[in-house]
């Protein structure tokens, strides 16, 4: 019988609790419950050579699609019923196949329900937008590495794979909503009353501009924590008492469980990393602006009360 892992550190923020682990994630999802996770948001290393601490990224594609499916058997089994997993995958041009070949290998243990595209740079062209949207000029925003190819394009997007135990999960749909260009459509369509309409499945969100690397982002492949938060909206913040990121890196879905007030579980094989997660994570629970209010507001008081009971369970559980 294996011994139980300890936290490398644990702390409340508010109503929840965040732990993080320094050890491998198999090794963590091996000591949680069935079906004890709601949410899964995560990026894992990508196979494609990157530089890490740590981890060698450099496996054979059978090697590499293996460990996928190790880890992926060990996250489906945590997940609850109407759990998600919300998958960050890219890939590069001269090899574009990895993103689609990793979401092949999940496909023997969750099904995908949706893709999202991370656009990460857009070009808008002023005049495909319309009078109404006000532009007086072209608009080239977000962040991007430029290929020097005469065969590529520049890569400006990531998938996020939306994979659920059955397919089934309902998700809040407007947590993410955008306001009806035309307002007309608010009379013709009763799903309008609310005055926005869903996000769909393309998210602009661009990084945010550093001024050193090395010590802004010194993680070679993270995310910004605004995907992780829209992920977890997505899924419906009443029915999340426990997030997890098994690759958590610089603590990106941590940040985004603290602002939103939900228990978090990550885990690293790299130290270095994951104290900064933990620092990143400790300075957002001081941040003044606090999102949970403004989640709850969406709730009624029988949905705040059972997400309370959930988390309390989930403790319990943990």
């Amino acid at each position: 019988m294996s011994l139980l892992l300890k936290p490398y550190a644990s702390f409340d923020s508010g109503p929840a609790t965040s732990r993080f682990y320094l050890a491998d994630c198999v090794k963590v999802f091996q000591q949680l419950p069935p079906q004890s996770v709601d949410v899964i948001v995560t990026s894992p290393p990508y196979n494609l050579g990157v530089s890490y601490h740590q981890y060698r990224d450099t496996l054979s594609a059978a090697d590499y699609l293996e460990w996928t499916n190790r880890w992926v058997a060990e996250a489906a089994r945590v997940l609850r019923p109407d759990g998600s997993l919300f998958l960050n995958v890219g890939a590069k041009p001269s090899d574009p196949w990895t993103a689609l070949d990793v979401g092949q290998t999940v496909r023997s243990h969750l099904r995908l329900q949706n893709i999202i595209h991370w656009i990460k740079s857009i070009a808008i062209d002023r005049d495909s937008t319309g009078h109404a949207a006000g532009l007086t000029r072209d608009l080239a925003i977000g962040h991007y590495k430029p290929i020097n190819s005469m065969r590529f394009l520049n890569d400006c997007h990531e998938f996020v794979f939306h994979f659920t135990p059955g397919g089934g999960t309902e998700l809040d749909r407007l947590a993410l909503g955008v306001p009806y260009q035309d307002h007309s459509n608010i009379g013709r369509w009763r799903r309008a009353a609310e005055g926005v309409r869903c996000r769909g499945n393309t998210w602009f969100i661009p990084y945010e501009t550093i001024q050193r690397r090395e010590r802004d982002r010194p993680h070679p492949a993270t995310f910004p924590s605004r995907l992780p938060e829209q992920c977890l909206r997505l899924h419906g913040l009443s029915r999340i008492s426990v997030a997890m990121d098994p690759f958590t890196g610089l603590g990106s879905t941590a940040v985004a469980c603290v602002r939103l007030g939900i228990n978090f579980i990550g885990a690293d094989i790299d130290e270095t990393y994951l104290r900064e997660a933990i620092e990143r994570t400790k300075a957002e629970r001081k941040v003044g602006q606090r999102l949970p209010q403004r989640g709850a507001a969406r709730m009624g008081k029988s949905e705040i009360r059972a997400t309370s009971s959930r988390r309390k369970r989930a403790a319990a559980e943990s």
